[in-house]
Formats: C-alpha cells, sequence, structure tokens
C-alpha cells in the first residue's frame, strides 16, 4: 500500500503511520504494527508516544504484561519519551492484572518524568500502597497531595485511618491528623459533607422520590380531567424539587473541590 504513495506524488507521514498502526494493533497484528514502525524509521520518520501507546493499549486489554514492559523499556532505551497516557495505560495494565509494586513504581516514575498526578492517580496509588502495606508512603502521598494542589476525598482518609487505627499505628495515625488539621476547611473535604448532612439529605430525597412515584401511581388511575390536571402539576413539582436537591449537591461538592 505505502509503495503506491508516490504514484499520486504523496508521502505517508506520521498521521498515515499511526493510523495504519492503529488498525494493525486494533485487530491483532502486533507483526504487521512493528513492519509499519521499521517502515517509517526506515523513511526518516520517527515514532511518537502516540505510535506506541497503540501497542500499550493493546497489551493492556490482554494483559500481556511481559510484552507491554519490554516495549516500555526499548523505547526509554531508544529516546522516545512516554506520555502521560503511556504512563496510564501501563498502571492500568498492572492494576487490573494485580501487579500493585509495579503499578507503584510507574505512578512514582510518571510524577520524576514531570507528569504530575491527578486526583484519580494520586487516590489509586494511596489505595495501592495500603494493599502493599507500605502506609508510611501512603501517608507521604497523602501529604503530597495537598502540595500539588489536589484536594484528597475525605472517603480516602477515613480509609487510611482505619487501616492505621486496625494495625495499630499511632505515629502514623497522629501524622495524618495532625496534616488534616493543618489544612483550613479540611473538614470539608469532598464525601465529608455525607458525615454531616447525609441522613438529612437521605431522608429529604427518600421524600421526594417517594412522592414523585406516589403521584406517579395516582395518575395511572385517575380518570377525572380536573383532578389529573391537579396530580400532574403535583408531580412535576417533586420531580422540580429533586433535580434543585441533586444541583445542589452538586454545587456543593464543587465548591469545596475548588476551594
Amino acid at each position: 500500500m505505502l509503495e503506491k504513495f508516490p504514484l499520486y506524488g504523496v508521502s505517508p507521514d506520521i498521521s498515515t503511520y499511526n493510523s495504519l498502526i492503529k488498525g494493525f494493533c486494533k485487530s491483532g497484528d502486533l507483526a504487521g504494527a512493528s513492519k509499519m514502525i521499521k517502515s517509517m524509521i526506515g523513511r526518516g520518520i520517527l515514532p511518537t508516544a502516540t505510535t506506541y501507546n497503540y501497542f500499550f493499549r493493546f497489551f493492556a486489554k490482554f494483559g500481556r504484561i511481559e510484552e507491554g514492559m519490554n516495549l516500555y523499556t526499548k523505547m526509554v532505551r531508544s529516546g522516545y519519551a512516554p506520555d502521560q497516557l503511556t504512563f496510564q495505560l501501563l498502571i492500568k495494565m498492572f492494576c487490573e492484572n494485580d501487579k500493585l509494586d509495579l503499578a507503584v513504581q510507574v505512578i512514582k516514575e510518571m510524577n520524576r518524568s514531570g507528569f504530575a498526578s491527578d486526583l484519580a492517580t494520586s487516590t489509586m496509588l494511596v489505595h495501592l500502597l495500603c494493599r502493599t502495606r507500605r502506609f508510611e508512603d501512603a501517608c507521604e502521598e497523602f501529604g503530597e497531595m495537598f502540595k500539588r494542589g489536589i484536594v484528597p476525598q475525605y472517603i480516602t482518609y477515613r480509609m487510611l485511618m482505619k487501616e492505621l487505627k486496625r494495625l495499630g499505628m499511632p505515629r502514623l495515625e497522629k501524622k495524618l491528623s495532625d496534616l488534616m488539621h493543618s489544612v483550613p476547611h479540611s473538614t470539608k473535604l469532598p464525601g465529608s459533607y455525607r458525615d454531616k448532612e447525609g441522613d438529612e439529605t437521605v431522608k429529604l430525597r427518600k421524600s421526594i422520590i417517594n412522592k414523585a412515584q406516589a403521584m406517579s401511581d395516582a395518575l395511572k388511575e385517575c380518570n377525572d380531567p380536573k383532578e389529573l390536571s391537579r396530580l400532574k402539576s403535583s408531580t412535576e413539582s417533586a420531580l422540580e424539587s429533586a433535580n434543585r436537591l441533586v444541583a445542589d449537591i452538586r454545587r456543593r461538592v464543587y465548591a469545596v473541590q475548588s476551594d
């Protein structure tokens, strides 16, 4: 196919090769994809992280850890820099195949490469460190999240404190507690409002939903046009209240996250 390009006065570029490699990888033809890489390098076109990520997607999808690590090592040694997606695909592959130590290693390598962890990746790292019983590192990462401007989820803090108490690690408990108290509004981390407002919010939501359901049932059985109109109006009002409640919850969560 590529040999025909010059006949039309054009030459394949990086986009052409990436499209072909993507197609080969999606169909499971890694040999064909590898030939494309050799061809593009032979034409003086250097692969990018995007090029290699098609391979990593395939390896992550089918759990081919050894091949993924071999390609990553070869990629780095050849001078090709991985991007954030490369790291995320590797992390996904390791986590799904219970290779937690490797996942932790890649996350730290990602941070060293200049790709700051987002909330999801940092939270994952804390949980992975706990699962591998590296609680000192977990507490350290929790503190680093604040330094990077990331507000941890309250549920992550609770999980970490619960594990430290269960295992009898008072020094780390105090370290984590002191960290939380040193942060303004730390008691209002995303998710913490459930502790104080959860019961009332749940009751109100259930009340609105039950009312809307009752109205809906009544509408099905009502034959009186006037009564039907009144019930319809009440049902719409209940639904509007439910929507307002959901919007209010979301607004409070995002307001806390942006503080």
